[in-house]
């Protein structure tokens, strides 16, 4: 029981602080207090202590000497090289979830992927990237390996840190991303080899990347 509530503690500290380190509430640089966080979680600074290591391990947290710890901000080739691993990841996710994906789902990405049309039309780019996450997140709840979305929600959660800070959104990059979807969609109806559905999932993220790298 005792180590139950222990765990309980430490895992609501970890979704105290990571929840607030996502919204932006805490920005890159700011130090973590662990003797306020353990007062407003009710517990001692212990449990707090574990969830900001399990917090630095997902590199969403970071020790400075004679500081302490403090929200992680990325810099411009941290940026890249999660792009690159999210690009593998999410490219194998869809060819995973391209044997399971039902015709609802298809019709249900073919609506995000014309709301994203209407959305840029309307100049809504907000709308935009939560439609697009809603159109990826979609093809992956077909994904079987939960093991696979755990890492890439990771990746995708250290990502909204820097959008919510020095990086922003590419709206030039939109109208291909958009035309991207389509090719996907149709590869997905079309049951399109395995390869090669993997490859135009991975080389839409990549693409992402090369916006980045132009801007």
């Amino acid at each position: 029981m005792c180590m139950e509530k222990k765990l309980n503690k430490r895992q609501y500290a970890y979704e105290v602080i990571r929840s607030r380190i996502i919204d932006g509430v805490y920005v890159p640089g700011q130090r973590i207090i662990i003797d306020q966080i353990a007062k407003e979680v009710g517990s001692s600074p212990i449990p707090v202590r574990e969830a900001i290591h399990q917090l630095e391990s997902e590199q969403l947290i970071e020790y400075k000497p004679n500081v302490g710890a403090v929200v992680h901000g990325i810099n411009d080739d941290l940026y890249k090289e999660t792009l690159h691993v999210l690009a593998l990841l999410e490219g194998y996710a869809t060819a995973l979830s391209s044997k399971f994906i039902t015709y609802e789902g298809i019709e249900k990405l073919k609506q995000y992927n014309q709301e994203m049309k209407d959305s840029l039309t309307n100049f809504e780019l907000d709308k935009i990237g939560r439609l697009n996450r809603k159109f990826h997140n979609l093809i992956y709840s077909f994904c079987p390996n939960k093991l696979l979305l755990t890492n890439i929600q990771q990746m995708l959660d250290r990502l909204d840190t820097v959008r919510k800070s020095e990086f922003t959104f590419y709206p030039k990059r939109t109208p291909q991303s958009i035309l991207e979807h389509e090719q996907i969609i149709e590869s997905l109806c079309e049951e399109h080899d395995f390869r090669k559905i993997e490859e135009l999932a991975r080389q839409h993220k990549l693409n992402t990347l090369q916006a980045f790298n132009e801007q």
